[in-house]
């Protein structure tokens, strides 16, 4: 079992940047591929961002690449997600994902954060 908090998230004007982290805890999480989405109100969960559980396969969405970049620590057992020139479109809550699988779908997941809400202003 693991266990995955996000945060970071909050109101920032357009052009700005937020930094969101998620810790793991429980199961070792850096054993497992982690992955950023987001969900927009009315709309459904979008992959925004994976990385493999070493670190060394990355994948972006096409609305963020470019403006998104994300890492991991294991030691720490953490992930982050720098977002720059942000977008008031980029406004969702975004939720950090867990699995086995590195996946850009969110059903290769198998944990799940309760998600921090970004709000980008215009």
């Amino acid at each position: 079992q693991v266990q995955l908090a996000e945060s970071g998230g909050g109101l920032v004007q357009a052009g700005g940047s937020l930094r969101l982290s998620c810790a793991g805890s429980g199961h070792t999480s850096s054993d497992y591929n982690m992955g950023w989405f987001r969900q927009a109100p009315g709309k459904e969960r979008e992959f925004v961002s994976a990385i493999s559980w070493n670190g060394g396969l990355t994948s972006y969405a096409d609305s963020v690449k470019g403006r998104f970049t994300i890492s991991r620590a294991n030691a720490k057992n953490t992930v982050s997600l720098q977002m720059n020139s942000l977008k008031p479109e980029d406004t969702a809550v975004y939720y950090c994902a867990a699995g086995q699988v590195f996946s850009i779908n969110q059903y290769g997941y198998e944990y799940w954060g309760q998600g921090t809400q970004v709000t980008v202003s215009s």
